[in-house]
């Protein structure tokens, strides 16, 4: 098996979290302009995540939620052998004129992002656009999106992957953690 190793320990996981939460409460105060929206798949938990922790904190329940798939918005849809299995798109509000958060795991070429924006505006008009992102690879940028949220930067080697594991995680430990793994190492 290849090396792995935890960026981001447990500990560090829950309080990175804790603070992205509260970068947002600090933004959006009362969250009545605001919808949170986790990009399919993976931007989907953390943005669970932060919405728990948001209204555990400001005792409100009706911060809007969404889902967003961006599967036929992508840049490379056409360069794939077979169509790629679409995810769902929960958007139960109306984009239009709200302050949308984009969320996702891990920002690394850009590309993701820039689907999710095409995806994003095929629902309506929204007043602004912002990013929050886990975990952003600075420097493997291929189109210019820049995150407002960051959890943490990490600079690392183009044949590495950064991997978000979630306690639910089915080949997870059981515990939310960030590890770095060599991109020989996934077929392991």
């Amino acid at each position: 098996m290849g090396i792995r190793n935890r960026i981001i320990d447990p500990v560090q996981f829950e309080l990175t979290l804790n603070r992205l939460a509260y970068q947002l409460i600090e933004e959006h105060d009362d969250f009545a302009q605001t919808a949170l929206i986790g990009i399919q798949p993976r931007g989907v938990h953390l943005a669970s995540r932060l919405s728990d922790i948001i209204e555990n904190v400001t005792g409100r329940n009706d911060i809007r939620k969404g889902q967003l798939d961006i599967t036929f918005f992508r840049d490379d849809l056409r360069q794939r052998q077979s169509l790629p299995q679409a995810s769902v798109t929960k958007l139960p509000f109306l984009v239009e004129d709200l302050r949308v958060v984009l969320i996702d795991d891990v920002l690394f070429t850009g590309r993701t992002i820039r689907a999710a924006l095409d995806a994003l505006l095929a629902h309506g008009r929204p007043r602004s656009v912002e990013l929050a992102v886990l975990i952003d690879r600075r420097f493997s940028r291929e189109l210019p999106i820049q995150p407002k949220y960051v959890g943490r930067s990490v600079d690392i080697l183009s044949d590495q992957k950064v991997r978000v594991r979630w306690a639910h995680d089915e080949n997870g430990d059981g515990q939310d953690h960030v590890e770095l793994t060599s991109i020989s190492s996934e077929n392991d």
